[in-house]
């Protein structure tokens, strides 16, 4: 009996935050910055998704 290959990719949720755009590394890095030099806790949950990017980059 032949293996079948499974491509399960499209199955698996993204572990990615869903509101942070598709940036690079840098990119994000350089966002995460720019978020935290005047403190603002309008701007939280944007840091926290900008970390979450990183934290799932450095993963």
């Amino acid at each position: 009996m032949p293996d079948i290959q499974v491509d399960r990719s499209d199955m698996a949720p993204s572990i990615l935050p869903a509101d942070v755009p598709e940036l690079s590394d840098d990119e994000c890095l350089a966002c995460l910055a720019r978020a935290v030099e005047t403190p603002d806790s309008a701007r939280l949950d944007e840091v926290a998704a900008l970390i979450g990017r990183l934290a799932v980059a450095i993963e």
